[in-house]
């Protein structure tokens, strides 16, 4: 089965193509304040991943089961090779997949991501596992935000934040999968084997997120041979929505810089 997906931006053989994958909820849709900037260069491929939203089918339960679904997506679209920016989880399959023999990852943008789960985002999964378990998915949901957003930027997002909540109950992804796909975050260690990652890596993170220490994104700069880090002040865990100026701007820089993509 061949996830849900989306192409936009350039056409032709000789546009480089860009595969985002989101974070633990899945959807394509997270990365909509990035797709106009990114499509000016690149064939942009964003995917459902499977058990969420439009993709059908049980959740995979380990990092690299879901690095195979975007081999396929790849494969569904014609790439053979390609550029790819994960957000946290999806950071985590950039890496499995930057990792393999042979690899088809020209480069990696990581975004919040780590090498290996810190314990404090371990007590941050127990919690929304327990809010899941005991209080049920209502409950659940509307604790997220709390770990994706700085405050100031909840405050004053609240019309915004109560559609996302809404939106969330909706398509809710299941109990059975979100267990899985923490459980295989939790699972990934790719610590030991950072210094082969042999392509040019951008890591961004913000100093403010509450669910992965950014001390994790100074570990893979600093392991990664060919890392580059972009740290923010402000912004969360989601900081490519909170801050979505500055993290084009970074990303831009970086592209341009490794010589991907043409300067503006």
């Amino acid at each position: 089965m061949t996830l849900h997906h989306e192409v936009r931006g350039r056409d032709g053989t000789d546009a480089p193509t860009l595969i985002l994958s989101s974070g633990l909820g899945g959807a394509s849709a997270y990365w909509a304040p990035q797709i106009t900037a990114l499509a000016e260069h690149f064939r942009v491929v964003t995917y459902d991943h499977r058990g969420t939203n439009r993709s059908g089918g049980a959740g995979q339960d380990t990092i690299a089961a879901m690095a195979d679904d975007v081999l396929a997506v790849a494969a569904a679209v014609g790439a053979t090779r390609f550029h790819f920016m994960g957000h946290a989880l999806g950071g985590l399959i950039g890496l499995d997949l930057a990792l393999r023999p042979a690899s088809p990852v020209e480069s990696l943008v990581l975004v919040n991501a780590w090498g290996r789960a810190d314990p404090h985002s371990g007590r941050c999964f127990d919690t929304r596992i327990t809010l899941l378990e005991a209080a049920g998915v209502e409950a659940f949901v509307r604790a997220q935000p709390l770990f994706l957003y700085p405050a100031v930027w909840m405050a004053e997002n609240g019309e915004r934040l109560e559609a996302e909540i809404a939106h969330g109950i909706a398509h809710f992804q299941g109990r059975d999968n979100v267990l899985s796909r923490i459980a295989a975050l939790r699972a990934f260690d790719a610590e030991a084997r950072l210094g082969a990652v042999a392509v040019p890596t951008l890591v961004v993170a913000a100093k403010d997120d509450l669910l992965v220490p950014y001390t994790r994104s100074l570990a893979l700069a600093e392991a990664i041979p060919q890392a580059v880090l972009a740290l923010s002040d402000h912004g969360g865990h989601a900081v490519n929505i909170t801050e979505p100026a500055w993290f084009d701007g970074v990303v831009q820089s970086f592209f341009t810089g490794t010589g991907i993509v043409s300067p503006p």
